[in-house]
């Protein structure tokens, strides 16, 4: 305990050690990410998306119960009958931060540039064949294939339409540290560390409720939660903060030191299994592990309770992600399937076996760690005489780069889908190019280390495209059913993202898309909301910088 409590003194002068202190009246928002570029050809993380979204606006955006609204869009993509050209309006009244206008011209250049750049361009590959303008303010996509999912495809903040002025040199290649866009801030200064915005007076919205905003990153969790504790830091992302420290700070919003806000879950943590070579070829030992997963007792264990149990692909509050898919936790049927593979010791000479499998997961991901251990000795408790774990870590970047080897006859992973819906979860885990019986050869469920398919399967995804409303949904629970019985992922959790707040600021918003609202931050008016506890350590109580707004 006393390293622990040494280890925050010691990170409490961090953030003054190595960033400036922002100008008056305005708000510090931490995070463990850091940033190499503001380009949203290059950006791919979450720190990434975060700042996006306060620099630029999508053409459509999710809010926080999942439905889509128009932005830069002055209205839903209107279809030809057959489906495949989209027309959509585009605002009038908005301008860029350098004061040139966008328009539908702006926004093919735009959308022309993410294609040819951008490291997520698969976004719109698959899908669109031509953009062009077909009115000054309106925007003509000509689809490869029906796309039901249009609009939410366009919220994903990578498509933020820049400047051609500015961007007009960089057409074929990156602008790492300016941008130069439509949103409510304008960046005022960059490195990878610290990010400074400005409110863009000239912005076509209702204007930040703050006086601007820096944005830092601290190399550790307890750099993190320290100078958050010390004052500091007035925000706190949840993303790269140790479990035990966000339990900490969930327990002192609950005395009113702190203000919590809860986000929705688009990041969900799954199990691949490789389908393709034994052991797990066998789809009954895929379904005994499912059926051997007590999802709640490891949320406890690895989270306190802070990640949902989760048994579909889909994570709420997305249409399709109830009712639960993947089969509940029940050792006695894994036992059964377990025994039906030839497994499980019982008495007498060569009766039964133990099946010996290992389980990777990635080291540099604390709660990875935490997970494979619970789940380790959940099943030694439960299944010990038919199965063992053999867990080791490997690095993240290096178990991406041989996953689609299939270096993993079991791993753990994370995934956030670029957009919010259903489509940004099944697509990336489950499309084959080709495929011989219910392997795939090639596409992204090879690429995502299962390499299952089955017959029909890409029909299915197609229709996902193709039909809307409440037989899209049919679709969705179709899928995820058949992809249940055959088990070659196996959904584990769902993570919310969280905001810290001191206790002087109003509680943060979330968007749709699980990405703080940045322009939202402001101060509580004077005489509302709670103070912190009484008696509380470690905190700043509602201090006064000079000149915050009142």
């Amino acid at each position: 305990m006393l390293a622990w409590l040494t280890g925050v003194a010691l990170a409490v002068p961090l953030l003054g050690g190595c960033q400036p202190p922002p100008p008056p009246g305005q708000l510090v928002v931490a995070s463990r990410s850091s940033l190499e570029s503001v380009d949203p050809v290059d950006v791919t993380s979450f720190a990434g998306t975060q700042l996006l979204s306060a620099l630029g606006d999508p053409l459509y955006a999710s809010d926080a119960s999942g439905r889509i609204q128009p932005r830069l869009a002055s209205a839903l993509p209107r279809f030809s009958k057959g489906g495949l050209v989209a027309h959509i309006p585009l605002r009038q009244d908005v301008r860029f931060q350098d004061g040139s206008r966008f328009d539908a011209a702006a926004m093919v250049f735009s959308l022309q540039r993410f294609l040819a750049r951008a490291k997520v361009s698969y976004l719109l590959e698959g899908r669109v064949a031509a953009v062009a303008a077909s009115g000054p303010f309106e925007l003509e996509l000509r689809l490869k294939r029906p796309c039901a999912s249009l609009a939410a495809v366009l919220s994903s903040i990578n498509l933020t339409p820049v400047s051609p002025r500015a961007y007009r040199a960089h057409a074929r290649s990156s602008l790492r540290d300016r941008f130069v866009g439509t949103g409510p801030y304008r960046l005022a200064a960059f490195t990878p560390q610290q990010q400074r915005l400005l409110p863009f007076a000239g912005y076509w919205g209702a204007p930040p409720a703050n006086r601007g905003l820096s944005l830092v990153t601290l190399s550790n969790s307890t750099a993190l939660f320290g100078a958050l504790l010390s004052g500091e830091v007035d925000v706190l992302l949840s993303s790269g903060l140790d479990s035990d420290q966000q339990r900490d700070l969930h327990r002192r919003a609950g005395r009113g030191a702190l203000v919590e806000a809860i986000g929705p879950a688009v990041e969900i943590g799954y199990l691949t299994l490789r389908s393709d070579q034994p052991p797990l070829a066998n789809p009954d030992l895929r379904l005994a592990l499912a059926h051997g997963l007590d999802r709640r007792l490891i949320s406890e264990r690895v989270s306190y309770g802070m990640r949902d149990p989760l048994r579909n692909l889909v994570p709420g509050p997305l249409p399709g992600s109830q009712p639960p898919s993947w089969p509940a936790y029940d050792p006695a049927r894994a036992r059964a399937l377990f025994r039906k593979a030839g497994y499980c010791q019982v008495r007498g000479p060569g009766q039964g076996r133990r099946l010996s499998l290992p389980l990777s997961f990635r080291s540099n991901v604390p709660a990875d760690r935490l997970f494979a251990l619970t789940w380790q000795a959940q099943l030694q408790r439960d299944l010990g005489d038919c199965i063992s774990l053999e867990i080791s870590g490997i690095e993240s970047t290096t178990a991406y780069r041989q996953l689609g080897d299939g270096a993993f006859p079991l791993i753990l992973l994370d995934w956030s889908g670029d957009y919010p819906d259903a489509n940004a979860y099944l697509q990336p885990l489950l499309a084959c190019r080709r495929a011989q019986g219910h392997r795939c050869l090639a596409g992204d469920s090879a690429a995502s280390g299962s390499f299952w398919t089955a017959p029909g399967l890409e029909a299915e995804l197609a229709a996902l495209e193709s039909e809307r409303g409440q037989a899209r949904q049919q679709v969705v629970s179709r899928i995820q059913a058949r992809v249940a019985a055959a088990s070659p992922y196996l959904p584990v959790w769902r993570v919310p993202p969280r905001a810290w707040a001191q206790p002087w600021l109003a509680t943060p918003q979330f968007d749709g898309s699980g990405r703080l609202i940045l322009q939202a931050l402001h101060r509580r008016p004077q005489g509302a909301g709670a103070a912190a506890a009484p008696g509380s350590t470690g905190l700043v109580n509602a201090p006064s910088r000079p000149g915050d707004p009142p």
